[in-house]
């Protein structure tokens, strides 16, 4: 099984190091979406989509949001475009698994119509009511306007490393896990994956900054944290889930890698290491 790290939407929000933790403060933040691509037996395996080309050419879809994130709108970021430079078909992408249904990690399932999609029914029930303005704001209805074959969970399952209801997942092979990380959304996942070189758990949005998790004391530039909080569902389940995190990366750094969705730092260590 091989597992390719991509970028499927890039963002460059005012702020600098406010934003990423680096550099001027009047220079753009730059944040990624760090997906992956899986090669199985089973077909090819995306875990979050990103933007799709539909949002590419029609910024409109994403709503006020794009205002503030301020994506780059590259067509060649888009999952289904780097699908067909790996030298695949967008038909091959069999499977995707999303951490949850924000616009920046479903943006692309209309690129994948025939894809099966794994989704906790809490998650999905969430972005098909959008009960509060936040989640009418982050949950775009035109990102499954097509239809998907969608695949819903509910929480059961297994221990996996300290954590509780982890399962796997219908048609896919068991190196590949759901992990519940609930509190930035109500339905909101982590994806293990068992590669070549051993586990590693695409954390979604349970932070947003490497300092969050692999630092001795827990940092987070300023902008961000407070993004984060804002995007919150419920914010003591998503201190805990990073505090969950904080205790698996020091409990079992060599066995497993942690990472999230928009650190820059992380995906291209996992480019490197990969």
């Amino acid at each position: 099984m091989r597992v390719h790290h991509l970028n499927c939407a890039s963002f460059c929000p005012y702020g600098g190091r406010l934003v990423d933790g680096s550099g001027k403060l009047l220079r753009e933040a730059r944040l990624v979406t760090h997906t992956l691509l899986i090669e199985t037996d089973a077909g090819l395996v995306l875990v979050d989509s990103g933007i799709g080309l539909h949002d590419v050419e029609d910024p409109g879809r994403l709503g006020r949001a794009r205002h503030l994130l301020r994506p780059k709108l590259d067509p060649t970021e888009t999952a289904v475009r780097q699908v067909e430079w790996l030298g695949f078909r967008r038909e091959d992408v069999r499977h995707v698994v999303v951490t949850h249904l924000d616009l920046d990690h479903a943006g692309g399932l209309p690129d994948f119509p025939a894809a099966t999609v794994h989704v906790y029914g809490a998650e999905l029930y969430a972005a098909t009511i959008r009960a509060t303005s936040r989640e009418r704001e982050r949950y775009r209805p035109a990102h499954w306007a097509h239809g998907p074959r969608w695949r819903t969970y509910d929480l059961h399952g297994d221990r996996w490393f300290g954590f509780e209801a982890v399962q796997e997942l219908e048609g896919l092979p068991p190196e590949i896990l759901l992990v519940p990380l609930p509190g930035h959304t109500r339905g909101h996942c982590g994806v293990a994956v068992q590669g070549p070189r051993g586990w590693m758990l695409h954390a979604g949005d349970a932070y947003f900054f490497h300092g969050e998790v692999h630092e001795a004391t827990r940092r987070c530039p300023p902008a961000l944290s407070l993004f984060q909080r804002a995007m919150e569902i419920d914010p003591i389940a998503r201190r805990h889930n990073q505090d969950r995190l904080r205790e698996l990366v020091r409990a079992h750094a060599g066995e497993i890698r942690v990472f999230s969705a928009h650190d820059a730092e992380e995906l291209a260590q996992a480019q490197a290491a990969d």
